[in-house]
């Protein structure tokens, strides 16, 4: 049975035939204090803000409505999410007003906004996990807007990592940087960066982890990721 027009769920149903399945609202004036010192740098007068959105994705689908779409651009994954957010919101909220945060240049804390959400659960490996998923998800959006929705209670779900003892993911790193009971990402960088590397395209830690192994992204999805985030690094670092 579909659920009734009105609710949160059928609210972002359209979200979620594109693949952007993770959803979550906040009242802005209930985020942690130094969360919200972030933001308050975008409150205006002329745009009251009420709630931030944050929309993800879980799983493969994003990826073929991404290819379907047939985007020509740097970062297709990206460019799609802001297009079908807007749609979705001028769609489903008429009258009602929003600033994106992400993607774009306005800092805003994605983990930590995972975390409070009940997505995002550290792992060693430096991927958020999150229980039936495993690491196969991502942030796509957050916004601020004047909306009055109905605010989504966190997901109750413990982390897989603390019932793992044998921890695949550390053995599976040819950088080593999980040795030692932490994350070196000099080590990562440096394996990563160095010809042929089998780490270009991928991150063999994350392959290694059993937890939703199902919805493992595409090969081409992974690669677009991974070597867009090569990318980034090779300029920054």
């Amino acid at each position: 049975m579909p659920p009734p027009p009105d609710s949160p769920s059928a609210r972002f149903s359209a979200l979620d035939r594109l693949g952007l399945n993770l959803h979550a609202v906040f009242d802005v004036d209930r985020l942690p204090a130094e969360l919200l010192a972030d933001l308050r740098r975008h409150f205006t007068p002329a745009h009251p803000v009420r709630q931030l959105i944050l929309i993800g994705n879980a799983g493969r689908a994003l990826w073929a409505s991404v290819k379907a779409a047939g985007l020509d651009s740097a970062d297709p994954i990206d460019d799609f999410s802001v297009r079908a957010v807007a749609r979705w919101f001028a769609g489903q909220l008429p009258g009602h007003r929003y600033t994106l945060l992400y993607p774009g240049d306005r800092p805003v804390g994605l983990q930590a906004l995972g975390q409070l959400a009940g997505w995002h659960h550290a792992t060693p490996f430096m991927v958020g996990i999150l229980p039936g998923w495993g690491s196969w998800f991502g942030y796509r959006a957050a916004l601020l807007a004047d909306t009055s929705l109905p605010v989504t209670a966190p997901l109750r779900v413990e982390s897989p990592c603390l019932a793992c003892a044998a921890q695949p993911c550390i053995a599976a790193c040819p950088a080593r940087a999980m040795e030692g009971g932490g994350f070196v990402l000099e080590k990562c960088l440096a394996y990563r960066r160095q010809p042929g590397s089998p780490c270009r395209a991928r991150c063999l830690a994350r392959d290694a982890c059993p937890v939703g192994r199902a919805h493992r992204y595409d090969e081409d999805h992974m690669r677009h990721t991974y070597e867009h985030s090569l990318r980034m690094i090779e300029r920054h670092f």
